[in-house]
């Protein structure tokens, strides 16, 4: 039997985070949703607003024997920027924060081990604010956005913002991309 495990992240825009899981070996599945809110069952729309609480995140399946839950980690602080409270980019917002929810104390204390470990190093030239937060209620985000920077490439924002984080982990993580494209990398 296969032992997974899920892992739940919000990095700025789902849509960017959900390309780059969903090229790397050992994931299974990459759910876009909400958490972090008071918003039961919260729209799209609502949590644009920012007046639901709630995170734009993911909720990242996958296989242990494959892929352990703090190179999970470690993609996740590589392709977002956890220095800008409430902001990635032009994406401001409490919806954009950066944010791992954590599904049990073992994931608790690797989380609070990889940001010291990137601060202790200087990783970033800020400090790091990316909150850590018991995982509480996760809303699955509706169907349209499902593998949206596959099904919508063209589209400006998918272009200008998602594209270069595709680029970026084709370039500097080969090693953690699914087989299937690391053969067409060669």
């Amino acid at each position: 039997m296969v032992e997974t495990t899920v892992a739940t992240i919000a990095g700025g825009c789902f849509w960017c985070m959900e390309a780059v899981f969903e090229m790397v070996y050992g994931v299974e599945a990459v759910v876009s949703g909400y958490t972090g809110g008071h918003t039961e069952n919260p729209s799209y729309h609502e949590v644009c607003s920012g007046t639901t609480g709630h995170a734009e995140a993911l909720q990242v399946k996958f296989e242990t024997a494959k892929l352990d839950y703090e190179t999970v980690l470690e993609i996740f602080f590589a392709y977002h920027d956890p220095t800008t409270l409430n902001r990635q980019g032009n994406d401001v917002g409490t919806q954009y924060r950066s944010a791992i929810f954590y599904h049990d104390d073992s994931q608790k204390s690797i989380a609070q081990t990889v940001i010291l470990g990137l601060e202790k190093e200087s990783v970033f030239s800020d400090p790091i604010v990316t909150e850590v937060t018991e995982i509480g209620h996760f809303y699955k985000a509706e169907s349209y956005h499902k593998s949206y920077f596959q099904n919508n490439p063209n589209q400006p924002y998918c272009q200008f913002i998602i594209a270069p984080k595709i680029t970026a982990i084709r370039e500097k993580h080969t090693s953690l991309l699914k087989k299937t494209l690391r053969n067409t990398l060669q």
